[in-house]
């Protein structure tokens, strides 16, 4: 494993974050993403640093009816802890019904619930960041979710982003219902749906629910690619921990900067190419384990390699013969082909990850923003929404 170097970044000392009776010593949390925050994932990143780390959006039927893919996802090693899950719905009974079983069963110590997915297939039929505008159905969900999380004192929070468009913003109005509702904390991803990813995070945003809600955790989501960022977030905004999505891809070592920085040490990850080979493997080995199958696993890790190898010297033959690669033994024999005496190659693997995209027009029920209430056609579209999708 790669070590530390000593930097002098801006730093803090951020106090733990409280969610109900959990404490999370470092107040960083994984935020939900599809195909990437699975069980493999998610130890490589606590490896390096403390945290909530989230699992993959499950949708609240699938749970219910105990498909394969969503008990999967909803797995933790038997070391894992506090275990998180994040579900997704667009009915209060079905969500409620998840909750309880998830509560019956023992199988989470948190539940976080998505109102920020941006997808269009999601939207479209009214589900996760368009959800919000319907007051009363918003309502329902969180207070049924809180409620039958409490059978068990397992801390509901929730996700969500700006709004639809800058004319149609929701955020401080389910923060607020949200804590009237008796959730654990709010985050709050500073876009809103019709930007998807693309430009700049509203910090501001952030700020002015974190002042709207002194009296329940709010913590912030967007653009934060560094642990420096992080500590600008929260001297910017007061928030009382951050949530990290894009920025970690391709970079599990970035919890144990954010880990650093929130204890106030200078310490940073800066691993050479031997290093992100290394962990490209170990992370492969991982996946083909949580899977079970190591076909399966080693089409996982291609998309991983792209992010892993951003800024690094590695050329471009090299690169289309990772992203094909079908075994583990020829994973060994490529990462082999790399220069491994290559160190850090400097901001060229900082910055921006993934794709950020362009705004995009909000796809919505037809007549969605009509009214802030749920109308009975609407009601009835709703049974689409709940497709068996994971991410976040």
């Amino acid at each position: 494993m790669d070590t530390p170097t000593e930097t002098h970044p801006a730093r803090l000392d951020l106090p733990p974050l409280h969610l109900g009776d959990l404490t999370i010593d470092v107040p960083v949390v994984l935020a939900p993403m599809a195909g990437v925050t699975n069980k493999a994932f998610r130890r490589l990143c606590r490896e390096y640093g403390g945290g909530l780390y989230v699992t993959e959006m499950v949708t609240a039927r699938a749970l219910v009816e105990r498909r394969p893919e969503s008990m999967r996802i909803i797995d933790h090693d038997p070391d894992e802890t506090p275990r998180s899950i994040q579900i997704y719905g667009v009915d209060a009974v079905h969500v409620g019904q998840a909750v309880r079983m998830v509560v019956e069963e023992d199988r989470a110590d948190h539940i976080d619930l998505n109102f920020g997915c941006p997808v269009p297939k999601v939207t479209k039929r009214g589900g996760g960041s368009a959800l919000p505008w319907k007051t009363d159905l918003f309502t329902a969900i969180v207070r049924t979710a809180v409620q039958e999380a409490s059978r068990g004192d397992v801390p509901v929070t929730i996700k969500m982003r700006k709004g639809i468009d800058d004319g149609h913003l929701t955020f401080l109005e389910a923060g607020r219902i949200a804590r009237d509702s008796g959730v654990a904390a709010v985050a709050l991803h500073g876009r809103t749906l019709e930007q998807h990813y693309s430009g700049t995070a509203d910090w501001d945003a952030i700020a002015q629910l974190r002042e709207a809600l002194p009296d329940v955790p709010v913590l912030g989501n967007g653009d934060i690619w560094s642990a420096e960022d992080a500590v600008r977030m929260v001297e910017q905004t007061g928030v009382d921990g951050v949530v990290v999505g894009r920025g970690c891809q391709g970079r599990p070592w970035l919890f144990g900067d954010l880990q650093a920085a929130f204890e106030g040490r200078p310490d940073r990850f800066r691993p050479g190419v031997a290093d992100v080979a290394r962990t490209i493997h170990r992370h492969a080995e991982l996946l083909v384990e949580t899977f079970g199958d190591e076909a399966k696993g080693l089409r996982e890790i291609r998309k991983h390699v792209a992010w892993y190898f951003k800024g690094y010297p590695v050329g471009g033959a090299l690169r289309a013969r990772l992203a094909q690669v079908p075994d583990l033994a020829t994973l060994r024999e490529l990462l082999a082909e790399l220069d491994l005496d290559q160190g850090y190659p400097g901001d060229a693997v900082e910055g921006p990850r993934g794709r950020a995209g362009t705004p995009k027009r909000a796809q919505l029920p037809h007549g969605w923003l009509d009214s802030r209430e749920l109308g009975d056609a609407e009601r009835l579209g709703l049974v689409a929404a709940e497709l068996d999708v994971s991410g976040g």
